[in-house]
């Protein structure tokens, strides 16, 4: 993403932001927030003598709007964000109307920014000096494989075959050219995942066939199979090492601390109430919030609270497994200073 703000007045101000991935959109999907005053270069119906004499074609021109937002949505398998409100500022005042953006569409967005918001704004920036890095979690006869967004893993392809270990002939070769195939195209890194030694021999064939590939591509030994294996590889730090971003590694580690503080009646704190009252009582040293609160005013008003007796926030995206499991427990968690009785 690119992006430059303005001069911030007790964290309100403008920032300009150009979207330059399907990452970038679902970082603009939890930046954009309802209240938002948004500008951007849409296509509008606007009205002309032509028109007039033949209504039934009305004629769409660019137009910049500003709309206050009402509404933000999302839509991963279109690679759009879809905005909508009233407009502001530019023709018909009042009127409804929703921006679509893309990729590579700048858009002004004007609102109270918090720190969790600027530190998003951050990664995304420096995300897009990285390629994408894959994932192929690999077994005996079984291979999937994953682009790692900064939401979570998004699934690409698999292939499935009988590969077993005695069998050296075609079944192996055939199984290992056909994850051959399914890898051929990468550009970014790739991470090679799973238990057993399978692994190794796929890279060996893989040095034979495509030998720049096999010079990018790092082996993870992990103890899962499938998607359970791309979270194991993350949380060994894989992505830290090939692309800078610690985001996820650090959302597996601290999801982790938070089940293994609830299994030994650590102190820890999860649900809206729990975690509220922990923040009210200054207990809280790291509170965890599912990037589908973001936008709910008691989630909201609870983190306001915890910036405000200078706890840490770390939003988990709600596409990721630790996500789901804080899912699972409200939607927030808090890790403690001190337990509360």
């Amino acid at each position: 993403m690119q992006a430059e703000c303005g001069e911030l007045r007790r964290g309100f101000g403008e920032c300009r932001l150009t979207p330059e991935s399907l990452d970038d959109l679902w970082h603009l999907s939890h930046l954009i927030v309802p209240g938002s005053l948004v500008f951007a270069i849409t296509f509008r119906s606007v009205e002309t003598a032509t028109d007039r004499l033949r209504p039934e074609k009305p004629e769409k021109r660019p137009v910049r709007l500003g709309i206050r937002v009402e509404r933000v949505e999302f839509h991963a398998s279109a690679a759009r964000l879809r905005i909508a409100g009233p407009i502001e500022h530019g023709p018909e005042l009042g009127s409804y109307h929703t921006i679509n953006l893309e990729p590579y569409t700048e858009v002004s967005v004007v609102r109270s920014w918090r720190p969790t918001d600027l530190e998003r704004v951050e990664r995304a920036v420096r995300a897009s000096v990285f390629g994408a890095v894959h994932v192929l979690a690999l077994e005996e006869g079984e291979a999937e494989l994953y682009r790692v967004r900064q939401f979570g893993p998004e699934f690409v392809g698999g292939v499935t075959a009988g590969s077993a270990k005695g069998d050296e002939g075609g079944g192996r070769r055939a199984f290992f050219e056909r994850v051959q195939d399914l890898v051929r195209l990468l550009e970014g890194a790739l991470v090679v995942a799973g238990p057993g030694f399978v692994k190794e021999e796929f890279i060996a064939f893989l040095k034979e066939s495509l030998p720049d590939l096999a010079g990018r591509t790092t082996i993870v030994d992990t103890r899962r199979i499938g998607r359970g294996a791309v979270q194991d590889a993350i949380g060994q730090g894989v992505l830290e090492r090939l692309a800078g971003d610690r985001e996820l590694a650090r959302e597996v580690n601290l999801m982790e601390e938070v089940m293994r503080r609830i299994a030994t009646d650590g102190a820890v704190a999860y649900g809206i109430n729990e975690t509220r009252r922990a923040v009210e009582y200054g207990a809280a040293e790291q509170v965890l919030v599912v990037d589908r609160l973001l936008h709910d005013p008691a989630t909201r008003t609870m983190m306001e609270g915890a910036e405000q007796i200078g706890a840490s926030i770390a939003v988990l995206s709600s596409g990721f497994e630790p996500g789901e499991r804080l899912d699972g427990l409200g939607g927030v968690a808090a890790l403690l200073r001190y337990r509360l009785r």
